[in-house]
């Protein structure tokens, strides 16, 4: 079918809840797109932080192809071997407790809210400006955005929200108090960094008043800033973690991961998900891991992350970069939204803007100099032109 034939479809049966650009993606392998009429293009968004691995990675395609043809489905009242040795893997790698398993990050977040609120059944949640963590009536309860917020009102009550700031934060927490929900790097208001200072007196606060302390590694976990878990870099370790986007390579899947004192707070019946932990997404899951632990692959973000900044910061019109390993963004001086446009319609280059002036970049993890170099020098067309 046509692009056009395409639009006039969603035009008279999609819910008009996206912005889409007119490009239609057949294809992709690594760090590469084909549309329709066959161009190729380079993908620096990775469907928002989803293929980390690249698109279709041999491990990941193998892995689903062969469990699809042997099993799909069965759901979560009998055993199944991928989700088991998931849960055994990501306990092991992170805070070694036990795993919920979810279809996404807000699910997954979901979960997280339920889990705090049943150890600590005294009061509110706490979450700081910035912070997105999903658009399920919890997680956007949590999400202290107004123009997310305002339309689907009234929400959850017992959410609070803070200014990101160690003092604020400290103030905010009491006995009263169930948990604190944090992303050690907010993603979607623009690749923001919470500081180690924030993050230590969240965990001190909660250690003082007995509140759950959550990292939101959503966008900001497998090995996207240089280490499997953005919480590693920060000597700071929460009592649970939410992942997904990328823990599936490719494939819909999120996860709560437990630490030892909230591994056993849930019990049967407390919560559930008909196709969360799928055969064929935990084995795709299974084989993205093993990708992505890589220690080498986790110093090579880390070192093209430094270049990646390095060469944005001498590009015209960006006055400054943010961020860790390949999780940065920039902001310009001409409007982020035109600049992300023209780079996909022209150049070929798949970006994101998160605001007026602000540019995210989330390039696969196994991407090259070259890959950089490229990128650098198509966006620098855009911001010359």
């Amino acid at each position: 079918m046509s692009l056009a034939e395409l639009q006039q479809i969603e035009s008279d049966c999609v819910i008009p809840s996206y912005a889409r650009f007119p490009v239609e993606f057949v294809r992709g392998e690594g760090p590469w797109l084909w549309d329709a009429e066959g161009n190729e293009y380079l993908d620096f968004l990775c469907g928002v932080s989803v293929t980390n691995v690249g698109h279709c990675h041999p491990l990941v395609v193998e892995a689903v192809r062969a469990q699809l043809g042997q099993l799909m489905h069965v759901s979560n009242l009998f055993y199944t071997e991928p989700a088991m040795l998931l849960a055994e893997r990501l306990s092991r790698s992170s805070l070694g407790g036990k795993v919920f398993f979810a279809n996404s990050g807000a699910e997954a977040n979901e979960a997280a809210i339920k889990l705090a609120r049943k150890a600590r059944p005294v009061g509110d949640i706490v979450s700081v400006l910035g912070a997105f963590h999903g658009r399920t009536y919890g997680a956007l309860s949590a999400t202290p955005q107004e123009s997310k917020q305002a339309p689907f009102a009234p929400l959850v009550p017992g959410f609070r929200a803070v200014a990101p700031d160690p003092d604020a934060l400290t103030a905010a927490v009491n006995e009263r108090t169930a948990a604190v929900l944090l992303e050690p790097i907010q993603g979607e208001t623009g690749v923001n960094v919470l500081s180690e200072e924030l993050l230590r007196s969240a965990r001190e606060a909660c250690d003082r008043h007995g509140a759950v302390l959550i990292f939101d590694e959503i966008q900001c976990g497998m090995g996207r800033t240089g280490s499997l878990w953005a919480y590693e870099q920060t000597g700071v370790m929460p009592d649970a973690l939410t992942t997904a986007k990328a823990l599936g390579g490719g494939l819909p899947i999120g996860a709560l991961v437990t630490g030892p004192r909230l591994a056993d707070v849930f019990a049967p019946g407390d919560h559930g998900s008909t196709f969360a932990g799928g055969l064929a997404i935990a084995a795709g899951a299974l084989a993205a891991l093993d990708i992505v632990e890589d220690a080498a692959l986790l110093a090579r973000v880390r070192e093209l992350g430094g270049r990646l900044a390095e060469g944005l910061q001498e590009l015209p019109h960006v006055l400054s970069v943010r961020g860790r390993g390949l999780m940065l963004a920039c902001e310009l001086d001409v409007p982020a939204p035109e600049v992300v446009r023209r780079a996909l319609l022209e150049q070929r280059l798949v970006l994101n803007a998160t605001g007026p002036t602000t540019v995210r970049f989330l390039p696969p993890l196994i991407i090259d100099e070259g890959h950089v170099q490229q990128a650098l020098a198509r966006l620098g067309a855009v911001l010359e032109g």
